[in-house]
């Protein structure tokens, strides 16, 4: 504050006209200011000191207010002449200072021009004691409150505008502030009570200082839990303790892609540090996936209302609004019809599995599946595995730019050894030479591993960005776009090449990589409409014409004749794709994962099963709509 509106801390007699009433005004200020009631009581003509000092300590806590800044005299505007801060008239005077509130979470901070009354008692200058003094607008009896008004989160909607939230029952854990006999101790039992997520706790402080700051006779929403959490938690507390349950129906559960989509959840502390202002403890947030990473683009931010009300909350004036964000509805790309198919296809496998399938000519995800066993987490998008022969596409079309042909005779051994590294063939020796479609199809690891001598460290890893593999796709979701690490000799390229050797991919980076082989081009993946995802603006990357025809015919062999046979169908369009099993360790224990990487009429997929499961089966029960040709659950 400028001139006379400097904190009362470091006021000078200099500003005032009567400086004989300035010690009373500024000994009132400095003690309201820091908290000594008894202090400022002691300035006033109150004839009871203790209902002063008690009437000016509940501005903090009736507004929750993180701090209170008082400043003699007003700001001065640009080019404005300053106005005095006391005014005397013989033995009264008039002053007028300013206030600052930080309402912390309810808001932004709030100003207002404050006045007081004083008479000179005895040669002393006392204020005249009257609540307008804390507020101009309040009068005796009244008191402050903060009305926070929260809208309707906003839905999110599947490609053909459905809402992918259901209505489930869900209890509302609530008070009515003005009932409780003792705050402090409600909320505190409240916390103990209250299990959230393994023990995450609520912020028993800032839960008192949200029931202080609210009106004291309208029910106040501090927990939304899923029926019938809410109750159990009821019959925890003490009958005494004040607390009340709404069951009502709300949409709070998804309908698909749960782990793509989310869960919601009270607001914790540890939550609260996530989200930030102006959510407040309890409120219903978003706790992982979108529901959390666009929590303020769907809930929006709240109004808050600051008003001055008699005793019965019924006659309430508006002091101060902040007027809050609506919230926005999220569109994504997930189609209705393969989600729907993806979650039936996985539903039947017994380890945890995941799937992605998308429209590789624009990069529309369609689908993001995981079954139960995942543990909630999106392995589609975000599980890191080795990604074995199916990274053959990757090498494949390395080789075929160097100038070999799908007709390129070949020889696959039952081991090879390159770079003094040998490899094995898990389906042992093929007799004699074949074709290079051939020992693809039937998925010869040590063809690959051979034919690596013939591409250098640098083709090798430009290919594999030219599939998008360790890129930055521009989502706005987390997913693991890959890893490829650079060989440093012959050795490592060749495990590399047949997908070893430190290379890891999520379901989603190959399900883009067979898209490509697909279409003839690579394109990013784009999940959200709205708000959009970077990724959707970003160029596709054409492949070679040539190099990518004979690929076609790679792919396509091998679920023609070989080891993918299983991912046919009898109608629909032809399959193409690759299916492959890969050994890699985690946490120390050895583990494997099946692969499915392919594509049929302009819908690009791939599927991921730890442990040993034909993976090419799924795919055939996903072309079908998720209903399996025959029953599910044979290992290669």
């Amino acid at each position: 504050m400028a001139g006379c509106g400097l904190l009362v801390a470091s006021v000078t007699s200099g500003c005032f006209a009567e400086p004989s009433a300035m010690p009373t005004v500024r000994d009132f200020l400095i003690a309201w200011e820091v908290g000594n009631y008894k202090a400022a009581a002691r300035k006033t003509t109150g004839a009871d000191r203790n209902a002063v000092a008690a009437q000016l300590g509940q501005l903090r806590r009736q507004l929750d207010a993180a701090s209170l800044r008082l400043g003699l005299g007003l700001p001065v505007q640009p080019g404005g002449t300053p106005a005095k801060a006391i005014t005397k008239n013989g033995d009264n005077a008039v002053a007028r200072f300013a206030v600052k509130i930080d309402l912390g979470e309810n808001g932004q901070p709030w100003t207002y021009e404050g006045r007081m009354r004083l008479r000179r008692v005895d040669g002393d200058w006392k204020v005249i004691w009257d609540p307008s003094i804390i507020h101009p607008r309040l009068r005796q009896g009244m008191r402050l409150a903060v009305l926070t008004e929260v809208s309707p989160r906003a839905p999110i909607y599947d490609s053909d505008d459905k809402r992918m939230l259901r209505n489930v029952r869900t209890d509302i854990v609530g008070v009515y502030p003005g009932q409780l006999r003792d705050p402090e101790k409600t909320l505190e039992q409240l916390t103990k009570v209250t299990k959230i997520d393994g023990g995450r706790k609520l912020d028993t402080e800032r839960l008192v200082g949200r029931v202080n700051s609210a009106p004291p006779e309208r029910f106040l929403p501090l927990l939304t839990l899923r029926h019938p959490q809410g109750v159990a938690i009821a019959q925890r507390m003490p009958q005494s303790s004040g607390l009340r349950v709404q069951t009502i129906w709300a949409p709070i559960q998804s309908n698909a892609a749960p782990e793509l989509v989310g869960q919601l959840g009270p607001a914790t502390a540890d939550r609260l540090q996530q989200v930030g202002a102006p959510y407040q403890p309890g409120d219903t947030i978003g706790v992982s996936g979108i529901q959390l990473l666009l929590q303020r683009w769907l809930a929006g931010t709240p109004t808050v209302r600051v008003v001055a009300q008699d005793p019965s909350g019924r006659n309430v004036q508006e002091l101060r609004s902040w007027v809050g964000q609506e919230p926005q509805p999220v569109r994504t790309t997930l189609d209705a019809t393969y989600q729907d198919s993806a979650d039936q296809t996985l539903a039947r496998v017994p380890a945890p599995a995941s799937m992605v399938a998308l429209r590789p000519s624009t990069g529309e995800v369609l689908a993001v599946a995981n079954n139960k066993l995942t543990g909630g987490r999106n392995l589609a998008m975000e599980g890191s595995y080795p990604p074995g022969l199916t990274f053959g596409i990757v090498s494949a079309e390395a080789l075929l730019q160097r100038g070999l042909t799908k007709n390129t005779q070949t020889e696959c051994p039952a081991t090879a050894t390159v770079g003094g590294q040998t490899f094995s063939n898990p389906g042992g020796q093929a007799r004699g030479k074949r074709t290079l479609q051939m020992n693809f199809a039937y998925s010869c690891a040590t063809t690959l591993a051979q034919l690596s001598t013939r591409l250098d460290a640098a083709t090798l890893m430009a290919e594999a960005q030219r599939f998008g593999l360790g890129k930055d796709w521009g989502l706005t979701v987390p997913a693991f776009t890959g890893t490829v690490p650079k060989p440093r000799n012959d050795a490592e390229k060749a495990a590399i090449a047949i997908g070893q050797g430190g290379v890891r991919v999520s379901p989603l980076a190959m399900a883009l990589v067979a898209g490509a082989v697909d279409v003839g081009s690579w394109r990013p993946p784009y999940l959200l409409r709205s708000p959009q995802d970077p990724s959707s603006r970003f160029p596709a990357q054409t492949l070679p014409s040539v190099a990518t025809s004979d690929l076609k015919d790679l792919v396509r062999r091998s679920v023609f004749q070989g080891t993918a046979r299983a991912a046919e169908v009898s109608s629909g369009g032809k399959v193409s794709g690759v299916y492959a099993t890969a050994t890699y360790t985690e946490n120390g224990r050895e583990k494997v994962v099946s692969w499915f990487v392919g594509s049929r009429s302009g819908t690009a997929l791939a599927i991921a099963v730890e442990g040993h499961y034909n993976a090419a089966q799924l795919a055939s029960t996903f072309f079908r709509g998720g209903i399996p040709a025959a029953p599910t659950g044979a290992s290669r």
